[in-house]
């Protein structure tokens, strides 16, 4: 996934990609573990993914947490 679809994302999508990324990623290393996969590379794609998600989250709660403080009047 790219980091430009990432931003198209709203906040509660994004939360929920998250969520499906990590199931994802047990999934994967449950079946690896039983069976190995033909591509290991996929696992470290979707682990990626996922701090491509989170990274992005974070950076959407700093900006609000910043925008919120320069509202009330308590710039840092």
């Amino acid at each position: 996934m790219k980091i430009s679809e990432i931003r198209e994302l709203s906040t509660p999508d994004l939360m929920e990609r998250i969520d499906t990324e990590r199931t994802m990623l047990i999934r994967m290393k449950l079946n690896h573990a039983i069976t190995p996969l033909d591509d290991t590379q996929k696992i470290r794609e979707v682990k990626l993914t996922i701090a491509r998600l989170l990274t992005e989250l974070r950076s959407r709660e700093l900006s609000n947490k910043s925008n919120s403080q320069v509202s009330n009047g308590k710039e840092s």
